[in-house]
């Protein structure tokens, strides 16, 4: 069946609209070549009308190399997750897959362990030279809410082909928290693409001798390979060594910022005898790395977990790392990432130092008019082990 659901107005790609050509839209956004959109090319895409959206979209919405996506009114509750698959529109797949239909106008619970399909303000009319890919925003990740981009006829979450027309779907599942959730937040975000960026390795070669990529706490400033290891050394401040979600935690609301009290929702572990810990099944936890990221303005970064055969964990949800990362502010040398990690069927041992994933830099098309940092109000610039943003940052000092 490949219907359009009751409830969601089928969209008209009129004859008239004002989309501009790709060849003078081209000229607009970037330069010729291969790689990542700036934000300057992002706002150039707007205007010429290849983002169409049923609000306006806000100048604050647009990252470095992103573009924040936000939820829309109507979501469904699924029986299950899925791919609408080269054949049939997300649409067509809801009616067998509802449960319920709700209404995001007015604050809604999305409870754990349940299944969301949200649609999203923002559609699309890609040229044919750009493809999308979408990665939960960090705040998303560190509250363990799973989230994954699903377009029509999409046989991959998180992927947009080139050339892509039409809406844009959130799956969203809160798996440690049940959260609260309106119209017009942001999990996502959304990277455009021109053409195969060069790999990472080659990147790194092009970044070597130049400047850091990124150091080691003890030795600052050394260039170091790509690979990110976990620290169970602790946080300096707070001696807090890994932040672990508690299963009996109340409602998280998604609006409110440094709000709430850590202790009510996390389990902080400031000691791990022999610099080891032991992940417990299906538990969550926060952890921060060794080394200290520096992203430099003309280039990304995503992280990407090592080869499930390493371990009996998944590490990283939200992986993306803006240009400016641990840079953009000229007294930071590096910032530490921040690990979002849960373990799989058994309890499994991660030892400080332990090698867990591994960052790949994408070239920028053209250096960001804006760079991640305190100028235009990047939350993690500075941190070490931070929660998500709806927790405040204050957290009580180790017992002496």
């Amino acid at each position: 069946m490949d219907a359009w659901f009751p409830g969601f107005v089928q969209d008209a790609v009129s004859e008239e609209a004002r989309v501009l050509p790709s060849p003078e839209l081209q000229a607009l956004v970037a330069p010729a070549g291969f790689g990542v959109l700036p934000s300057q090319g992002i706002r150039a895409l707007v205007r010429g009308g290849h983002v169409p959206a049923a609000l306006p979209i806000q100048d604050r919405q647009i990252q470095p190399a992103s573009l924040d996506l936000r939820l829309g009114a109507e979501a469904y509750r699924l029986q299950a997750s899925f791919l609408p698959g080269a054949r049939s529109t997300v649409a067509g797949k809801l009616a067998d897959l509802s449960m319920v239909r709700m209404d995001l106008s007015q604050p809604t619970v999305f409870e754990k362990q349940c299944v969301y399909l949200v649609r999203l303000v923002e559609q699309l009319r890609l040229p044919a030279d750009l493809a999308a890919k979408a990665n939960p925003k960090s705040t998303t990740g560190r509250l363990d809410v799973f989230t994954r981009l699903i377009t029509d006829y999409g046989t991959e979450f998180e992927r947009v082909e080139k050339g892509y027309v039409g809406p844009l779907y959130a799956e969203v599942v809160p798996r440690t928290f049940s959260i609260v959730v309106s119209a017009g937040l942001s999990l996502s975000q959304l990277r455009f693409i021109r053409g195969r960026p060069l790999p990472s390795d080659t990147v790194l070669q092009k970044l070597a001798g130049r400047q850091p990529v990124y150091s080691d706490e003890s030795q600052p400033g050394e260039v170091m390979i790509d690979n990110l290891s976990v620290s169970l050394r602790g946080d300096r401040e707070t001696r807090v060594v890994a932040y672990r979600g508690r299963r009996d935690a109340p409602l998280v609301d998604l609006r409110k910022i440094g709000f709430y009290d850590a202790s009510a929702f996390w389990d902080f572990i400031r000691a791990c005898p022999g610099d080891r810990l032991i992940l417990n099944p299906g538990d969550f936890y926060i952890l921060g790395s060794c080394e200290r990221v520096c992203v430099p303005p003309e280039y990304a970064a995503e992280m990407m977990p090592f080869d499930p055969s390493v371990g009996e964990f998944r590490i990283h949800y939200a992986g993306f790392f803006d240009p400016g990362f641990g840079y953009g502010d000229k007294d930071i040398t590096g910032t530490r990432a921040v690990m979002e990690v849960r373990a799989h069927e058994v309890p499994f041992v991660i030892e400080h130092g332990q090698m867990v994933g591994r960052l790949y830099y994408e070239q920028m098309l053209g250096v960001p008019d804006r760079i991640y940092g305190a100028a235009i109000g990047s939350a993690y610039q500075r941190q070490d082990l931070a929660l998500s943003k709806q927790f405040r940052r204050e957290v009580p000092a180790a017992p002496a």
